[in-house]
Order: C-alpha cells, then structure tokens, then sequence
C-alpha cells in the first residue's frame, strides 16, 4: 500500500455527529475558509533545470460545499492537492489552514495535521486502504490514529454498504473501496476531504455512488476539493477553480 499517510487509511467529519461516531465532534471555529493559498508557486529542480509546475495561484477553500480544481492532465491540480494537504511545501506562498499559517509546522507537526485536520482520498482505491485488513478494522484504524471512536455499522449503512464489516477490502470492487476510503475519512473526523481523480479508474455505475458520497459529504458540511476532469464532477462544483499550465486560467 503507498499512501504517504503513516501506512493508514485516509480522510473528515462524520455524517451525523454522534449518531456515527461515539465521540462528538470537538467543536471548531466555524471560518468562511477552511484553507487558503496566498501566492502559490511550487518548482521543481531537475538536470535540465528547474521546472515550474504552480504558478502563483492563489484560491480559498469554503468551509463548506463541493470546491473542484479542473483541468487538463499536466495542468497542476495534483500538485496542488498535494500543497493543501501539506504533503509538499511551496517553493513560494503561503498555505493557510482555518486561519493559521502552515509555513513554521515542523515535518512532525504536518503529519499530525494529516492525521487529525486533513484527509486525502488518491485516485487508485486500493492505495486509501489497509488491503489485509477488513472493512471494520479499516474504519477503528483510520478513527483510533485520530484518537477517536467509531459505530462501524451506522457509517458503513450510511455509505451504502451495509454488512460489509466482516470483508477484506480485497473482495470489494474498486467503487466500494472508494467509498469506504471517504468512510475512513470520516472516522478521522478532519476539517477538510481532499481527493485526487476520484472517479477516474472507475466504471460508470461506481462513479456514480462515489459521487453520491461526495454531495452526501457536502451536504453534512464537511468541505471537500477534487481535482477531477470529469464532467459529471465538475457540474456538482460549488466552487470551481480552472488550471492551464499551472496557473489559474482567467
């Protein structure tokens, strides 16, 4: 499994504080933005030289609803998936998490935020998840690395994936395993989901019901960024930023 993550499931808040999870939801500032990026640039050093692949981008994440970073391949949105959840340090700019600057956190402190405050679903579903492990122990691993608790049944009824606690994730088709990285997300109980081309190794019919999971997400609050150029996705957008070449196209 590679998911840059301490080896453990992936991604924020529960669907019904306290009817999902058995701790409520310690109670945060409600911000306009949940995250921000002031100035953006992010370069690359390479034997041909050095390789621009942010450009200055600047953009604020609502604290709720559905925000996508569309564009091409190549065009900078997994880079900048990858600012957001503090996995790379800018070459230049500012990242903002509700408010408070990221720039001075220690590598240990990132990871902290990674495991508590951000959640990151990948594009291969397999990566989001412990494959030896079942779908329950998924879920209280993902829960206990925030020090949380979970009712694994309720979340997985709620994911539409009802009597699943029992499998391996290797016996879940790639769709459900999408969804319970969203359900592990979660667990965690973060201020922000971030997913890179959710549905993009999907079939139509598991495209789909990852899609139900994002606008249920949305509609529970919890603030979500995609990077996706997939149509379907785009048109759920509340908030859409557009990337040409790694700078915000105007």
């Amino acid at each position: 499994m590679a998911d840059g993550f301490d080896g453990r499931p992936v991604v924020a808040d529960d669907f019904d504080r306290g009817a999902v999870l058995a701790d409520a939801h310690d109670e945060r500032p409600v911000a306009e933005h949940v995250m921000r990026l002031r100035e953006v640039g992010v370069e690359y050093r390479t034997p041909a030289g050095s390789v621009t692949a942010v450009s200055e981008v600047s953009l604020d994440v609502p604290s709720s609803g559905i925000t996508v970073l569309a564009g091409p391949s190549g065009s900078g949105k997994s880079t900048l998936l990858r600012v957001l959840s503090l996995v790379e340090r800018p070459t230049l700019g500012a990242v903002e998490l509700r408010g408070a600057g990221t720039a001075q956190l220690s590598s240990r402190a990132r990871r902290a935020l990674r495991r508590t405050e951000i959640a990151l679903v990948f594009q291969n579903p397999a990566d989001n998840l412990i494959g030896h492990l079942t779908v329950g122990d998924n879920l209280r691993a993902a829960a206990q690395a925030a020090g949380r608790a979970v009712r694994v049944d309720e979340l997985l009824a709620r994911l539409g994936l009802p009597d699943t606690a029992g499998w391996k994730v290797s016996a879940m088709s790639g769709g459900q395993q999408q969804r319970l990285a969203f359900g592990c997300a979660l667990a965690r109980g973060a201020s922000v989901v971030l997913a890179d081309e959710p549905t993009s190794q999907l079939d139509s019919t598991s495209a789909d019901l990852v899609l139900e999971t994002l606008v249920d997400l949305a509609r529970q609050g919890v603030p979500v960024v995609v990077a996706s150029h997939d149509p379907r996705l785009i048109a759920l957008a509340d908030t859409s930023y557009e990337l040409r070449n790694g700078a915000l196209a105007a």
